[in-house]
């Protein structure tokens, strides 16, 4: 059961990420300013309703399924963990808040495409980490089912 929870909330957290960081490249090469601040508003509320819990339920799962498990992998994954979880919780969470206040403010000005920058590649960071732990995570996956 823990396997299937920390699989689905781990892509969700996943794709999560990967659909802010597609809506924001997007919408800002392609949106007005009033689709911007409407793509920001859905990244708050419902988007960190749904990413929050997901790398929650992620983070604890994976923890209790490393507890059985040893090697360069699991210790791998272990070691990212806590960039991902602090680049969420001291960058990107406080820069979608922020940009989602003043893009509703309609202040587009050279502070919101500065936190904009930093927010996007944050999300590079942890996009690319959370990949490697997928990846990880299969090769784990596929090393228990080939075991006897």
């Amino acid at each position: 059961m823990n396997k299937k929870v920390h699989s689905i909330a781990s892509l969700l957290a996943t794709f999560t990420i990967a659909t802010f960081f597609l809506s924001t490249i997007t919408v800002e090469l392609i949106g007005s300013h009033e689709t911007i601040a409407r793509i920001k508003h859905l990244i708050v509320i419902p988007g960190l309703l749904i990413l929050i819990p997901a790398i929650a339920a992620a983070g604890g799962s994976g923890r209790i399924l490393s507890k059985s498990r040893q090697g360069k992998l699991v210790d791998a994954k272990k070691k990212r963990m806590p960039f991902i979880a602090a680049n969420g919780l001291l960058v990107l969470i406080p820069c979608a808040v922020f940009l989602n206040s003043w893009a509703s403010e309609g202040r587009f000005n050279e502070m919101f495409y500065l936190v904009q920058g930093i927010e996007l590649l944050a999300g590079t960071v942890n996009l690319t980490l959370m990949g490697l732990n997928i990846r990880d995570g299969i090769k784990l996956g596929r090393s228990q089912t080939t075991t006897p």
